[in-house]
């Protein structure tokens, strides 16, 4: 069974004996949970292509200066998101035999950050899936056509592609 590599929000980069040729897929939500189908997808994509799955979940980073400088961790309040379904995501994927990496990536701007990912660790996916009935629908058109947009990869959207 593959373990899942949870990391800090600052987190650096894998080191490169860990790094393949080949290009992982990126499952990313915005501070919620992960859409079953975009969760589907993912998982069967990773599967079926034998590579890494980067779940990402991106935090919106308010602007508290003081506690973001102090307590970093503390800035996004626990029913803020929903790390324990993202968690449980990543262990399903886990589970299946894929390695998989949970990020919690903190940003004042989190689909600029989301996109800087996927160029930084060169995916091959990106599936983008938040849950919608814990979005707005306003915050996931924006985001959905911004990742649309600037991604430098193939782009799945929740709930239909």
């Amino acid at each position: 069974m593959a373990d899942v590599l949870d990391r800090a929000r600052n987190s650096a980069t894998l080191p490169s004996a860990a790094r393949s040729s080949a290009r992982p897929v990126v499952l990313a939500t915005l501070q919620v949970r992960v859409d079953q189908n975009a969760e589907r997808m993912a998982l069967e994509s990773a599967l079926e292509a034998g590579v890494r799955l980067i779940v990402a979940n991106m935090i919106h980073l308010p602007a508290y200066p003081t506690t973001a400088i102090l307590a970093p961790e503390c800035a996004t309040l626990p029913h803020e998101e929903d790390l324990d379904a993202v968690r449980e995501t990543a262990a399903r994927a886990a589970a299946l035999g894929i390695a998989t990496e949970l990020l919690r990536v903190s940003s004042p701007r989190p689909v600029r950050a989301l996109l800087e990912l996927v160029q930084e660790r060169n995916a091959g996916l990106l599936v983008f899936g938040p849950d919608l009935k814990r979005t707005s629908r306003w915050r996931f058109w924006a985001a959905a056509r911004m990742v649309r947009k600037h991604a430098t990869c193939l782009v799945w959207v929740a709930p239909d592609g």
